[in-house]
């Protein structure tokens, strides 16, 4: 006979079975919590704003996306050969406006034609996609432009042209009138440059010269640039190309701190100075247009603001300021068509400055042809290891050992530049201007710091520009062969 089931035993068993549902719906919970399954909100940004798309020229390139969700999510590529992410998978943020972040990166096509792929991230039951398009050999027939990307990589080491067609004196001891250009041209104290003095820079291994050149002295009221001027920037331009290097011209003293300076960052005075300063491109774009993809044109040099602040400026709408100028170049070069519709374009930040401040402040334009811009900056650190003063107090500040605090500075700005070019923009860049040019380092450190320099070029697969120096011009004399050896040495 089957015992009888007592009151107590039914409660007990009833009792079990609902633990045990409770306990099934608990783990059915926390699984789908760490799943993501809870989130409520799923977006992809780049640069704060949300997207659906990013595009890619032909090289290989890299951008940082955030992922902004209240829930665990993943994400996949849909062709993991040529397109990937660093981070698969990351938490959700109860804070609404932060985003965890990954970087899609994306391999040189080799391929005549464009191809995409589609990156899905999901958050429980949401999903977003970001479609990937990478243009190919053959995308566009009328792009027979290298893109920026591949520009740097053949870029190997350059020079500064200083001191030459931006010189812009000043001073009651200086009567411009009737000067000639090669007049100008020798008032810091260079030569007029000869065919010579290019191809001995060449023959020694850069292969790329900056032509700074100041413009605003050298117009009419109307700005018509001075057709004597323009032949003579012409022919520097012509040696250099002659030479088989490339060159990148550019607006030089007419911005910083010179008395005579009209291009700065206000936005009071924006509407004046953007029309002054697209007439001037517009003129250098139309004499250069027919010009192959050797030469480079960047927008202007190390613009300040009205007060000629070199730091970080105390009224932030200096950056929008110098945003809408690049902007104006870009747009002025492209609508002057010829080959200057796919012309490498440069533009750098406030001053030309990699603080974290300068490099968020900056914006890159917008382009027709996204893939032919590329950014700069220009680098003399640690300021005193790599400048002199007359200033007795401030001497007391030099740095004459390039030891490991040096390296630790020159670190930090391949990181942030590197972020903020190659990840948020997408874009190519180099070091416009850099080198330990002061004299109280001894020759040894200084080999050192060119050594780290070209190191680093390496490491972020880039490359600079020495501001002059190192060649005495008029004897075509290499007077700091040691710290070229160190340049050259640092390519291999």
């Amino acid at each position: 006979m089957k015992p009888k089931t007592s009151i107590r035993q039914c409660r007990n068993k009833q009792f079990f079975i609902i633990c045990s549902l409770l306990f099934s719906m608990m783990l059915a919970s926390c699984s789908d919590d760490d799943n993501g399954s809870g989130a409520t909100r799923l977006a992809v940004q780049r640069n704060s704003t949300e997207i659906s798309e990013l595009k890619f020229s032909i090289a290989a390139g890299s951008a940082m996306i955030g992922i902004v969700s209240d829930g665990d999510w993943t994400a996949e590529s849909s062709d993991t050969s040529w397109c990937r992410l660093q981070v698969h998978a990351g938490y959700g943020l109860p804070d609404s406006t932060r985003a965890s972040y990954t970087r899609v990166s994306v391999t040189k096509n080799q391929g005549d034609s464009p191809r995409s792929a589609t990156i899905t991230v999901n958050a429980g039951g949401l999903s977003r996609s970001v479609t990937v398009t990478q243009n190919g050999m053959g995308t566009d027939p009328g792009d027979t432009f290298m893109s920026s990307f591949t520009l740097v990589e053949n870029m190997k080491i350059g020079y500064n042209l200083g001191n030459t067609l931006e010189s812009n004196p000043t001073g009651s001891w200086w009567n411009p009138v009737g000067k000639s250009p090669q007049a100008w041209e020798q008032q810091w104290g260079q030569p007029v440059t000869t065919q010579k003095i290019i191809d001995a820079i060449a023959e020694k291994g850069f292969n790329v010269i900056r032509i700074p050149v100041t413009w605003g002295v050298h117009c009419d009221e109307n700005d018509q640039i001075d057709e004597a001027w323009m032949n003579r920037v012409q022919q520097v331009v012509d040696m250099v190309l002659t030479a088989n290097c490339y060159c990148i011209l550019n607006v030089q003293h007419d911005t910083g701190a010179a008395d005579n300076r009209w291009l700065y960052a206000d936005m009071d005075d924006y509407p004046a100075i953007s029309e002054r300063f697209k007439k001037i491109w517009q003129q250098i774009a139309t004499r250069f247009r027919d010009y192959d993809d050797h030469l480079v044109f960047e927008a202007f040099n190390e613009i300040l603001s009205k007060a000629n602040e070199w730091g970080d400026p105390a009224d932030a709408t200096c950056y929008e300021a110098v945003n809408r100028l690049e902007q104006d170049f870009v747009d002025v070069v492209r609508a002057t068509g010829g080959n200057n519709e796919f012309r490498n374009l440069m533009v750098n930040p406030y001053s030309a400055g990699s603080t974290q401040a300068k490099l968020d402040g900056m914006q890159l334009p917008t382009d027709v042809h996204s893939n032919h811009l590329l950014c700069s900056v220009h680098s003399y650190d640690p300021y005193w290891f790599c400048n002199d003063t007359d200033d007795k107090d401030a001497q007391q500040y030099y740095i004459n050992i390039f030891d490991r605090s040096c390296q630790e500075e020159i670190d930090a700005i391949f990181t942030r530049i590197h972020k903020r070019f190659a990840e948020d923009f997408g874009v190519a860049y180099f070091f416009g201007e850099f080198g330990a040019i002061g004299t109280h380092p001894g020759m040894g450190e200084r080999i050192k710091y060119a050594q780290y320099m070209m190191k680093k070029f390496r490491e972020y697969g880039t490359t600079g520009l020495w501001w002059m120096g190192l060649l005495e011009r008029r004897m075509l004399n290499w007077y700091e062969s040691e710290i070229v050896d160190a340049l050259m040495a640092g390519m291999e």
